[in-house]
């Protein structure tokens, strides 16, 4: 997936700024140990919660249990915000994902996050998948895995100089 646009905002960067490719921002998300999903209450209120994303064909993945919070805000709003990051205050690249998160069934592509999934942290995010469902070892059971298309992100850097590149997909 390419953006179709990809731009500085100069509103927010500092001379000299360059553009942080597409091919980096989704680099970034997919190296993050750790991301945060932001989802809409029903009343409206944002919930946000952290998660272990896995990237794959510039799409980001994640898994919930059907009785947490962002299930239930996913099932009344499928609209998300995802985080990757640090605290960092000079150097480092932030991203931020505006997209549709889109419960996945089908049993390849679950399979193949599952095994993307193996590798992360210290290997116990463990998923089998049978037919089209997904268990977890370290949930403790059935899991739903959602899949977020970008149709809108941020890359901001940190440092020497700020910057923020806007993304349109």
């Amino acid at each position: 997936m390419e953006p179709t646009s990809e731009r500085i905002d100069w509103r927010y960067s500092d001379d000299g700024a360059e553009l942080v490719p597409w091919a980096d921002a989704v680099a970034r998300l997919a190296a993050a140990g750790l991301a945060w999903v932001v989802t809409v209450r029903p009343d409206g209120r944002p919930h946000a919660t952290p998660m272990v994303p896995v990237v794959h064909d510039d799409k980001v993945y994640f898994h919930t249990g059907s009785t947490e919070v962002k299930y239930a805000n996913i099932q009344a709003n499928p609209r998300v915000l995802v985080l990757a990051g640090d605290t960092e205050w000079e150097r480092g690249l932030d991203v931020s994902v505006e997209g549709t998160a889109a419960p996945v069934t089908d049993d390849a592509l679950l399979r193949r996050i599952a095994e993307l999934y193996s590798g992360c942290w210290d290997g116990r995010w463990q998923l089998d998948v049978h037919d089209g469902v997904v268990f977890s070892k370290s949930a403790g059971g059935e899991v739903a895995v959602f899949e977020v298309t970008p149709r809108k992100a941020f890359g901001h850097t940190k440092g020497d100089p700020f910057s923020q590149t806007n993304y349109r997909l």
